[in-house]
């Protein structure tokens, strides 16, 4: 290789993953390399210079802000975490403890708790360290990805916590075609999950953007689905369901091949827990907030900034 196509690939493999948010192993299939060989260009191209890193911390989030943002988003209660140091790995565990916390502070004793599965949430399952005996219910069908758990494994280390019955989704999240789907969503075992979500007391769920690099669906989907998504107006996806600037489903054939729970079914549980991360997603954020489910909402500081910022631009025009 020359060190012009080097420097290429250094380039490239950089702006995968500091402008597009792919993660190390999604750019190790992209360019049939491991992803130790990923990290490794990645350090080289910051020690030549290629990348350039600027960090600059925002300001504390007041009280006040967060009060001005739970009337803006017509959530209960918004959650800061603070996550402004450290790699994407760190952050994601700082809002994963975060995510822990409430999951222990509001599981309902005796009750269902339903949860979806993303990094975060996977992590948080693992920080959680006491639940009341409650029911646990997969919202979401398997999307698995290299080096992590699955949430079939989150569903068992919730529930030997609470020690109360368990509701696996035997199921892909996304699966390829629409009649499988079908015919997946009529099994008992899988049919029985997803009813049980029609009475969730606590859904927990994370927010994505609708766009690459801002949602693990995207890439699942087929190119034309999701462009079709994208000009039938989605920006949000949660748990493999795809919402409007207004909060509003938004219908395409991505809904034949999830299996997963639906919009009405969190419009219809008393509590939802919602985690989202990173400026990209503010749009996404305010999305779901009007679509109403969302209780708790979990971000970070430069997600929270990004809202502030969008909060701020709608209230002057």
């Amino acid at each position: 290789m020359s060190e012009h196509s080097h420097e290429e690939l250094l380039a490239r493999v950089s702006s995968d993953y500091y402008l597009e948010n792919r993660s190390k192993v999604e750019i190790a299939v992209s360019h049939d390399i491991s992803r130790f060989q990923v990290a490794r260009l990645l350090t080289e191209a910051r020690e030549r210079g290629i990348v350039e890193i600027k960090v600059h911390y925002p300001a504390h989030i007041s009280a006040a802000e967060i009060r001005q943002l739970e009337s803006w988003l017509g959530i209960r209660e918004v959650i800061v975490a603070d996550s402004t140091s450290g790699d994407e790995d760190q952050a994601r565990g700082i809002l994963a403890k975060a995510a822990a916390a409430e999951i222990s502070r509001q599981a309902p004793a005796g009750g269902t708790l339903g949860i979806s599965w993303s990094r975060i949430l996977d992590v948080a399952s693992m920080l959680v360290r006491d639940l009341p005996r409650c029911d646990i219910v997969q919202l979401a069908g398997a999307l698995p990805t290299e080096g992590e758990s699955n949430p079939l494994e989150l569903i068992q280390r919730l529930g030997h916590l609470s020690g109360g019955l368990t509701w696996p989704l035997w199921s892909p999240l996304v699966v390829e075609d629409p009649t499988t789907a079908a015919g997946l969503r009529r099994q008992p075992e899988i049919a029985g999950a997803l009813a049980k979500a029609d009475s969730l007391d606590l859904a927990v769920v994370a927010i994505g953007a609708w766009k690459s690099g801002g949602s693990t669906v995207w890439e699942r989907a087929e190119a034309e689905v999701r462009e079709a998504a994208v000009e039938a107006g989605a920006v949000a996806e949660c748990s493999g369901r795809l919402l409007n600037a207004a909060g509003v489903a938004v219908e395409s054939g991505l809904d034949e091949q999830i299996i997963a729970v639906t919009v009405k079914q969190l419009q219809r549980t008393e509590k939802v827990i919602a985690v989202s991360h990173g400026r990209a997603r503010a749009d996404a954020v305010r999305a779901v907030a009007k679509a109403g489910f969302v209780t708790t909402l979990i971000v970070d500081i430069p997600l929270a900034r990004a809202l502030a910022d969008l909060m701020d631009k709608e209230n002057s025009q």
